[in-house]
């Protein structure tokens, strides 16, 4: 899908389709007022009958509509007028670049970027118009051996813009769009593969793929480099598994020499059966899911890299397995992290905290402006917070506000969880330094102290995507979470300089 940038009038353009607003109450935005002119009143009597409502995501799509040029008419709901903010502005955009796929509309123009939404500027509005657009049309089929559907014929959108004036941000905004969603696409593509392709060593891969794509430096640790280092809490979870781990690093640095980078640290368990804990039958298939962390980091990575933010930032990802088998690990088993610091595996099902704790000592190496880690951590968090909002902690305020912003900006939310000293007590060990799960309650908080014992160096942020990363049921696939959240992180960070 081919994307530009033009200032329109609406309906005097010959194209597949053109596409306009209505708010709640059957009230036309100023696009399909200036549409219904040409019109001659047509699309106002059509409201009249109470034929589109103007409800938020709601389409009416129309034909051959008298005085326009295109060949149809397609109205979104908007919702109330006084309540059109960031959240409404991009489903609106995913719902008319939905329709308009399932029609044989080649090619569009959308009159949605002029709409004010809050206090957002027409670059923001731009980036989310020209991302929720191509994420709305995202299909996974790489393992099937034929489409489910025919492609949409919808191949060229023409994104209009008030005035010439508006069309530097403008573009700026589309480019930034389309990277992000570009970063998405790829989160989700690595998320929905299943176990049995999607390996530690195909993540190697595809990292070093990114590297070599958009000139970054790949590292990739073996075993034999690992067990050197004494990443044994890292190792003890692929103790099980006959695929062999990774540490894989990947470095974008295109900022000042000088300048400290933020450090992503991204789970990349390729699959969790939960080892010798082993997770019950039902959705066991959605352990393909554990490695969402990592697929946001390399996710974000792509999106940076063609911004080409002047930002530097590091990925880090441990990947494995988690399997049971004669060399597995053991409940009750102790070993020695990198840090030194011993820990008692309680649960080999709370895997993901092993081999963060390893990678995040590694992290210390370059001297980090901030490390966040991305995980997809505990069943806990999803019962505290849903699949609405991620799980936020941080040993610094200050970064766990950046974050908190970053989503709000990005419409991927989290929200901040406490890390008091007092839920370390649950993590008591009687034989090492402590254990490796805290017990029911509090789960994802206890989860966040385990890590935060190997943090204390840097500025550090947490987020449990458990609830975010990907969606189950009918619509079973990965989100790309927190890709859109990461990326604002660091468009922030660039813009600080």
């Amino acid at each position: 899908m081919e994307f530009s940038i033009k200032p329109l009038i609406p309906g005097r353009n010959a194209s597949g389709c053109t596409v306009v607003g209505v708010y709640a109450g059957r009230q036309p935005s100023d696009a399909a007022t200036a549409l219904d002119r040409a019109a001659k009143g047509y699309l106002r009597r059509l409201l009249d009958r109470g034929d589109m409502e103007g409800r938020i995501g709601s389409t009416l799509l129309l034909h051959d509509v008298p005085g326009v040029a295109s060949a149809r008419v397609l109205l979104v709901g908007l919702g109330p007028r006084n309540e059109f903010g960031e959240k409404q502005f991009t489903r609106a955009v995913s719902a008319a670049v939905g329709a308009l796929a399932a029609t044989g509309a080649a090619d569009a123009e959308l009159h949605l970027a002029e709409l004010a939404a809050g206090r957002r500027d027409i670059e923001w509005r731009m980036m989310q118009a020209a991302c929720a657009a191509r994420i709305a049309v995202y299909r996974f089929e790489q393992m099937k051996s034929r489409p489910a559907k025919e492609a949409p014929a919808l191949r060229r959108v023409v994104l209009s813009i008030k005035s010439q004036k508006d069309a530097r941000a403008a573009a700026r905004g589309l480019s930034r769009g389309l990277a992000l969603a570009h970063g998405i696409g790829l989160a989700r593509d690595l998320g929905n593969l299943p176990g049995n392709v999607c390996t530690p060593s195909y993540l190697a891969d595809r990292a070093r793929e990114l590297a070599k794509h958009y000139r970054m430096k790949a590292q990739v640790l073996e075993r034999a480099d690992m067990a050197k280092l004494g990443m044994n809490t890292l190792l003890s979870v692929a103790a099980g598994s006959s695929q062999p781990p990774k540490l894989i690093v990947l470095e974008h640095r295109a900022g000042p020499k000088n300048q400290k980078p933020v450090v992503l640290v991204g789970k990349g368990v390729t699959f969790d059966t939960g080892g010798i804990s082993l997770k019950p039958a039902p959705e066991m298939d959605e352990m393909k899911f554990d490695m969402s962390g990592a697929g946001s980091v390399l996710g974000t990575l792509k999106a940076v890299a063609e911004m080409k933010l002047q930002v530097n930032v590091i990925g880090i990802i441990p990947a494995t397995e988690n399997m049971p088998g004669g060399r597995a690990t053991k409940p009750g088993d102790i070993v020695t992290s990198m840090s030194g610091q011993t820990v008692e595996i309680l649960n080999t099902d709370a895997e993901g905290r092993l081999i963060l704790c390893d990678a995040l000592t590694y992290a210390e190496r370059y001297d980090p402006a901030a490390v966040i880690d991305i995980a997809t951590l505990t069943g806990a968090c999803v019962i505290a917070l849903g699949h609405v909002v991620s799980g936020l902690f941080a040993n610094d305020d200050a970064l766990a506000r950046e974050v908190l912003t970053a989503g709000e900006s990005a419409g991927d939310r989290a929200w901040h969880l406490p890390l008091h000293d007092e839920y370390q007590e649950q993590l008591h060990s009687n034989f090492a330094d402590f254990a490796n799960i805290g017990g029911r309650p509090a789960g994802a908080v206890t989860a966040a102290c385990f890590l935060s014992r190997f943090t204390k160096k840097y500025k550090w942020a947490h987020l449990d995507v458990a609830g975010t990363a990907w969606k189950s049921g009918k619509e079973k696939g990965s989100t790309g979470r927190p890709v859109p959240l990461l990326t604002q992180f660091l468009i922030a960070r660039a813009g600080k300089r």
